[in-house]
Parts: structure tokens; C-alpha cells; sequence
């Protein structure tokens, strides 16, 4: 059984940096794009950021470009999400995603991924 599960959330000031962990077991992260989703309280699921399997491929959404880094450990069967510079509206629950076979036109989108984790929480203080 295939399974992720995040770590990392917590409460931070503005400008403050996170980490965010995204343990799979069940299946290698080698074959596997990674992506990073978030949504907050009354709002549609937000795409964040996606990595390649091979590792090579990144997108990230606008709103977090510059400020937000995705790596993935294919030793270690986890992916990461460095959050630098967080704002309050970066305020939301973080979900991992994993999914074979994703071109590079769908990483973007929830829908190509078949792998989710429970999410961790992100919460920013003004």
C-alpha cells in the first residue's frame, strides 16, 4: 500500500523559513514526479509546486516563484518543500502528491496525481 505522509507544518512569523517533509513508503520515489498543493479555509486547492521524476524539472506557481524551493531525495523516498520568506497568505494545509507518468503539460494539475498524503498545517502570523 502506497502511502505519504507529511511533516514539517507549524506556526512561524512572516519572513520566517519552513521546511516541509513528504515521507512515501510503499513504492521508490525514483519513479515518481512529486508535487506540492495547499489550500486554505473556503478556497479551491492551490497548485504550489511539482518536481520531475528524474529530478531534472521544476514548476512552481507564481505566487510562491523565488520564495519556495521543491528537491526530492530518491535515496531517502522523500520529497521537500523549503518555504523562504512566508507570508500570511501562504497561510494554509500543505498536501503532498506523487504520480507516474505525468508529462510535463499536467504537473500542474491535481488531477494527474494518485498519491496523496493528510496534509500538515502552515500557519503564518502577521
Amino acid at each position: 500500500q502506497v502511502q505519504l505522509v507529511e511533516s514539517g507544518g507549524g506556526l512561524v512569523q512572516a519572513g520566517a523559513s519552513l521546511r516541509l517533509s513528504c515521507s512515501i513508503s510503499g513504492r521508490t520515489l525514483r519513479s515518481l514526479s512529486a508535487a506540492w498543493f495547499r489550500q486554505a479555509p473556503g478556497t479551491e486547492r492551490e497548485f504550489v509546486a511539482a518536481i520531475r521524476a528524474t529530478g531534472g524539472t521544476t514548476t512552481y506557481s507564481d505566487s510562491v516563484k523565488g520564495r519556495f524551493v521543491i528537491t526530492k531525495d530518491n535515496t531517502q523516498n522523500t520529497a521537500y518543500l523549503q518555504m523562504n520568506n512566508l507570508k500570511p497568505e501562504d497561510t494554509a494545509v500543505y498536501y503532498c502528491a506523487a504520480g507516474s507518468g505525468i508529462i510535463l503539460s499536467s504537473l500542474r494539475l491535481g488531477g494527474a496525481y494518485n498519491f496523496w498524503g493528510q496534509g500538515t498545517q502552515v500557519t503564518v502570523s502577521s
